[in-house]
C-alpha cells in the first residue's frame, strides 16, 4: 500500500499533466477537467475519459496506486490502469450511482407551526 506522500505525489503529477495542455497532444474527447485512462488486462484494453473529480473516490485512487506500482506515471498520454475494462466500467457506474444518491438526498427543515 502506498503512503500518503506517495499518493499526494502521484495526484500532483497527474494534475500537472492535466493542466499543461498541449493543443496538438490532447484528443478532442478529453474536455477540460477530465483525463484519459486505459483499463488493461491480458485480453482487452479500453480507454475511458473521466472527470478529475474521480480523484476523490477511494476506490479510484486505489486503482491509480496499482497503476503507479505497475507502470509509474512517467509516460505521456493516458494513465494505464491494470484492471479489466468491464471491472472499471462497473466501478465507475457504481460510484456514479452512489454519488447521485448522495447529491440527491433532500435536505429537510422542519418549522414549528403554532
Amino acid at each position: 500500500m502506498l503512503n500518503k506522500n506517495t499518493i499526494s505525489s502521484m495526484v500532483e503529477k497527474l494534475q500537472k499533466r492535466l493542466f499543461v495542455r498541449n493543443i496538438e497532444g490532447v484528443p478532442e474527447d478529453v474536455k477540460e477537467g477530465h483525463f484519459a485512462v486505459i483499463a488493461v488486462d491480458e485480453y482487452e484494453e479500453r480507454r475511458f475519459v473521466v472527470p478529475v473529480s474521480y480523484l476523490k473516490w477511494d476506490l479510484f485512487v486505489k486503482l491509480l496506486e496499482r497503476a503507479a506500482e505497475e507502470y509509474g506515471f512517467e509516460h505521456e498520454g493516458a494513465v494505464v490502469i491494470p484492471c479489466r475494462p468491464s471491472e472499471l466500467e462497473r466501478i465507475l457506474a457504481q460510484q456514479e450511482a452512489q454519488e447521485k444518491i448522495v447529491s440527491c438526498k433532500p435536505s429537510c427543515s422542519f418549522t414549528k407551526h403554532y
